[in-house]
């Protein structure tokens, strides 16, 4: 699909989302990126919760963004003009879609694949989801496992890539999630305190006994 509106200005359409109140999930290539990828991508790629009120806030968003739709061997001049009602059930009916923005191209996603091509829905990519913090926003990117998974499953050249990188970072994750459940447990000095000086008043108890 050709391409001829503005660049990606990831940090500012991420920005209107989240002062919409959009409830979404960054994935693709600007969700590699937030965890360490060095790989650049030209467009950012989000599933969104597909409730209705979710999706109203998203076509504010996206009006906001004055986004048109990117259609194949049309031009950007050429989908402006198109006659498309931006709102949350032209959002509903459409699925998946794919716009130019202002802030370059966005892709919002009814839902992710995994390996086997199996649907996996916005709140079970939220489970496992990081939060990272940006330039004025903080958003929910996908695990480094669910981008491996939908980039397996999609194939596409550019997909192979990007997959040398992203196992590379996988492998870090669960080195340190490893070493960090086998480090030792701080002792609980507080406990062993206050199990000494109990033991202590229990002498001190018992000599005063004797005395008397």
């Amino acid at each position: 699909m050709s391409y001829s509106g503005p660049p990606l200005d990831l940090n500012r359409l991420l920005q209107v989302l989240v002062k919409n109140g959009v409830d979404f999930v960054v994935i693709g290539g600007s969700a590699a990126g937030f965890l360490g990828a060095s790989r650049l991508t030209e467009d950012a790629d989000c599933v969104v919760n597909r409730e209705r009120a979710n999706l109203d806030r998203l076509a504010t968003a996206l009006r906001e963004l004055h986004a048109r739709l990117r259609v194949a061997r049309m031009s950007d001049e050429e989908a402006q003009a198109l006659p498309i009602v931006v709102d949350g059930l032209m959002l509903e009916t459409t699925g998946s879609s794919t716009w130019t923005t202002n802030a370059g191209p966005f892709d919002v996603m009814s839902d992710l694949k995994d390996v086997r091509g199996t649907t996996v829905p916005y709140h079970e990519l939220l489970s496992r989801s990081l939060v990272v913090q940006g330039e004025g926003f903080v958003v929910h990117v996908a695990s480094v496992d669910d981008i491996i998974a939908a980039k397996t499953f999609a194939n596409r050249e550019k997909d192979r890539e990007a997959l040398p990188e992203l196992l590379e970072i996988q492998a870090r994750e669960r080195s340190a999630s490893a070493q960090s459940e086998s480090a030792p447990r701080p002792v609980e000095l507080t406990k062993h305190v206050d199990s000494q000086r109990s033991t202590a008043d229990e002498l001190d108890e018992s000599r005063e006994e004797r005395e008397f």
